[in-house]
């Protein structure tokens, strides 16, 4: 079997067309891991613009530290991981202040400050990239809770929130310099069904209404299944990306066993 994870044609219900899309991160024989020590190897992925993709695998595979090098929080081990024309890899601290306002990041707990209120947190990008007014800046945080359902909440801090309200704000907050990439880190994570299903309906209405690329970090099979155009999954075992396509055609027909048997939930074994 060849290293490469095999390519699935696009799904009807990704609704847009793939193959005319610019890429929004292009990826190139990308090694991540710790110390030298390399955790996955060999990625090459192109993430296309406007598009969902999730990516995912089993615990340890590297979900976590890729998110950490596509976020230019760590430089991967080896290879490219280009966004805006820079080079991640690469790139000096000014190019990656640069790049930094390319996209936003929601972080799994949703990071956000307590005893700021809504708009306070939501104004925090603003105020470290631009120099609008107060004013200004105002307006565009209570713009950017709005576009995610919670203008009228404005003045209230996180502790006066529920979970899924958290996650909310903290997209309106990765929303508030208009990138063209948001990356969510486990949205759905302790999250009850039907928020997660609501959280879900509000990623796609976003996506269709800005057009702005999500790069989702996930095993949140629902979830992958409901919004995601492509799933892309690492392997620990085998340290390389072993499937690439639309999640349910990997479900139903990938050629690797250990992608189905991820996508159907099937037991091991020994379980």
């Amino acid at each position: 079997m060849s290293d490469a994870p095999t390519p699935l044609s696009a799904s009807a219900g990704a609704a847009r067309d793939t193959s005319r899309r610019d890429v929004a991160i292009g990826l190139r024989g990308v090694a991540i891991g710790y110390e030298g020590k390399a955790i996955v190897h060999g990625i090459d992925l192109d993430i296309l613009a406007g598009e969902i993709m999730f990516i995912g695998g089993g615990s340890g595979c590297g979900k976590t530290t890729l998110l950490s090098c596509l976020t230019a929080l760590r430089k991967p081990i080896a290879g490219s991981i280009v966004i805006d024309g820079i080079d991640l890899a690469r790139a000096n601290a000014d190019e990656i202040q640069r790049v930094r306002r390319r996209f936003g990041v929601m972080y799994q707990l949703g990071a956000l400050f307590g005893g700021k209120s809504l708009l306070e947190n939501v104004r925090l990008p603003l105020e470290e990239f631009t120099d609008l007014s107060d004013d200004v800046m105002d307006d565009v945080a209570r713009a950017k809770l709005g576009l995610v359902g919670l203008g009228a909440h404005a003045h209230k801090e996180p502790s006066e929130i529920s979970g899924g309200m958290q996650k909310r704000a903290a997209i309106a907050r990765a929303l508030a310099l208009d990138p063209p990439i948001i990356f969510l880190d486990e949205p759905s994570a302790g999250l009850d069904p039907v928020t997660s299903a609501d959280l879900d309906a509000m990623i796609v209405a976003l996506n269709h209404m800005l057009g702005t690329t999500f790069v989702i970090i996930s095993h949140e099979l629902a979830s992958i299944y409901a919004i995601g155009h492509r799933f892309a999954m690492l392997d620990g075992a085998r340290k390389k990306l072993v499937a690439l396509g639309p999640p349910a055609e990997l479900r139903d027909k990938s050629p690797d066993e250990w992608v189905r048997r991820f996508l159907n939930r099937v037991p091991t074994a020994e379980a």
